[in-house]
């Protein structure tokens, strides 16, 4: 197959739409992530309820974000390279068990009304370790289940899917904490962990199928971060990384984090702030899969760089336009924009991370995806903090709309004009 420059295909024929969806071999494993994430953030609905409860500590709130994302900062690499040495389905149920641990030991925290502080912050911790080394292993998975002009697809489905379980699990979350209470709720979470962790028992596929056998060379911590070295002149792989690491650091987790105070904003006299703020997040994760589901349907985006940047520009545009909304209807609509442009953000710039990345080192290639992109959003906090507090919050959202808008651009220029190394 010939490639481009920018790492995408031509002269070939396209891929069918949703075929991995299609494959009985490879449509369980969607399904399983989806299910795995949603577990995820039942847990947070749960486990983040009970502690402001029982705590009622700001500092403790600051440290679940902190918890959460700085594994992916620290980490993200060496759990690339890790990916590289072993069978990514080992891996990934490492993962899926380290989750289940810490929802047993919630629920039993719960049922004895035993948890202390340290307790949490500890939990908080694993909760964070797992999910860092699950990233890497998960996505070495899809190169082994289709051929590689299919593999933007099966990351956007895979982006998908994620995304299903981001937007249904604070629902789920809500309806188990209603229905069973916080020590129940946290102990039917276990459940959402068992659909990938047993499908991986049964799958051939190691993550090293088509590429051959695992790297078996011992990488330290120190020494897996060296990758960024190995890739410095490949302007595609760089430039993504900036993207992910430029979203992450202006918009990131601040338009959620955020959102309460746009709930109030919106909410007219006599309505109720909760209920709009629950529509804001729903509409914003609502965009994030129908924006998947779209994109898969019309093939319309191919794995570029300037796609990439021109989602993230949007992304940066419509963050603007949300923040000026003084109209329920309008900012909802924008949000579900937003949400679009943020899947195809994310998932064109992943495709091309591994379109671009050199077989040998793949894996702490996409780790440092994970590291620049989630990873950074340890500092979205501190982003909206400082210019919430120097303005106001919809005025930070505006400022770091605009950063991205304006850096996404420059940043496209780069990676489009800039020449690569061959694709790997």
């Amino acid at each position: 197959m010939n490639e481009t420059r920018d790492g995408s295909a031509k002269n070939t024929p396209s891929p069918r739409r949703f075929g991995v969806l299609r494959n009985w071999a490879t449509a369980p494993y969607l399904v399983g992530t989806g299910l795995a994430m949603m577990g995820d953030n039942i847990e947070h609905v749960i486990t983040y309820w009970v502690l402001w409860q029982q705590f009622e500590s700001p500092a403790l709130v600051g440290f679940q974000l902190i918890s959460h994302w700085l594994p992916f900062l620290l980490l993200s690499v060496y759990a690339g390279s890790l990916a590289e040495r072993f069978d990514c389905r080992r891996l990934i149920q490492i993962g899926q068990v380290m989750f289940m641990v810490v929802s047993l030991c919630w629920g039993i925290l719960f049922l004895t009304d035993s948890l202390q502080l340290w307790q949490a912050c500890v939990l908080l911790v694993v909760h964070g370790l797992a999910g860092c080394l699950w990233g890497p292993a998960e996505q070495m998975m899809l190169h082994d289940f289709v051929d590689r002009k299919e593999l933007p697809s099966a990351v956007r489905m895979n982006a998908t899917f994620r995304s299903l379980g981001i937007l249904f699990g604070p629902v789920v979350g809500s309806a188990l904490l209603l229905s069973f209470g916080p020590t129940w709720g946290i102990f039917i979470n276990i459940i959402f962990y068992l659909p990938l962790t047993i499908f991986l028992m049964r799958t051939p596929f190691t993550g090293h199928t088509r590429s051959g056998s695992p790297n078996k060379t011992r990488t330290t911590l120190v020494q897996s971060l060296r990758v960024l070295i190995d890739v410095r002149h490949n302007r595609s792989i760089i430039g993504m990384l900036l993207l992910a690491a430029l979203a992450s650091i202006t918009i990131g987790a601040v338009l959620q984090t955020a959102m309460p105070v746009f709930g109030g904003l919106l909410t007219g006299p006599g309505g109720d702030s909760d209920f709009t703020y629950g529509l804001l997040l729903f509409a914003l994760g609502a965009g994030g899969v129908l924006g998947g589901f779209f994109l898969e349907a019309t093939g319309w985006v191919r794995p570029t760089p300037a796609a990439a940047a021109v989602a993230a520009a949007g992304l940066g545009a419509s963050s603007i336009v949300f923040a000026l909304a003084s109209d329920l209807w309008l900012a909802l609509t924008v949000l579900v924009l937003a949400g679009v442009c943020k899947i195809t953000a994310e998932s064109t710039e992943m495709a091309i991370i591994q379109l671009e990345a050199p077989p040998e080192i793949r894996g702490r290639v996409i780790g440092s995806y994970s590291m620049f992109g989630p990873g950074m959003q340890t500092f979205s906090g501190v982003t909206v903090g400082v210019l919430g507090t120097i303005a106001t919050i919809p005025q930070a959202v505006t400022i770091g709309g605009a950063v991205l808008a304006i850096g996404a651009v420059g940043i496209g220029a780069y990676a489009v004009t800039g020449r690569g190394r061959p694709v790997g």
